[in-house]
């Protein structure tokens, strides 16, 4: 059995340029060794908040790197730097747009200023894209929303399988018959 490869990336010009320790990335790693107990590798990357540099790396990630799963953090505000749900609609071969409808709805329960986040999702090859928010909280939030779809996703993508720690977070699988 092969280990999944996880693309994990924060789009941010702050912590690409070391102005401050990347926080969100490091999030989605630590929410995601909790949930998985297959084994997985991050293929983490740190970029500026730059169309084209976003659209490189993931595509890099998904052509190349064969991440079954590529989460990124940061770029999806309103302010005119965030552009990563751009470079992910520009990358997909199909959107998934119920992810960043459920994570928005999620967020709310929280904040008012959820409707100002932009994240969505996307199928390029065999590989799900997925863009959360900026901050750790947050992170989590949208996480363990979307999450329990997660696993079937790549499952009907003919990608690695997803075994979770059920007591963390329960994926959803049809039964077999």
């Amino acid at each position: 059995m092969s280990i999944a490869k996880i693309g994990v990336v924060t789009v941010s010009d702050r912590a690409s340029a070391g102005i401050y320790e990347d926080l969100s990335g490091k999030a989605i790693i630590d929410v995601l060794n909790e949930y998985l107990v297959s084994e997985w590798e991050p293929v983490y990357q740190v970029i500026p908040d730059e169309k084209e540099v976003i659209e490189e790396t993931l595509i890099r990630l998904a052509d190349d790197q064969d991440c079954c799963l590529i989460v990124t953090t940061g770029g999806t505000g309103p302010a005119k730097r965030d552009v990563t749900p751009e470079a992910t609609e520009a990358v997909c071969d199909r959107l998934m747009p119920g992810f960043g409808e459920l994570m928005r709805a999620e967020s709310l329960k929280f904040v008012p200023t959820a409707i100002l986040s932009r994240q969505t999702a996307g199928l390029r090859g065999d590989s799900l894209i997925v863009n959360l928010p900026g901050k750790p909280k947050s992170i989590r939030e949208c996480l363990d929303a979307v999450f329990p779809a997660i696993p079937y996703c790549i499952d009907l993508m003919e990608g690695p399988f997803l075994e979770c720690n059920e007591t963390i977070i329960k994926p959803f699988r049809p039964k077999v018959k």
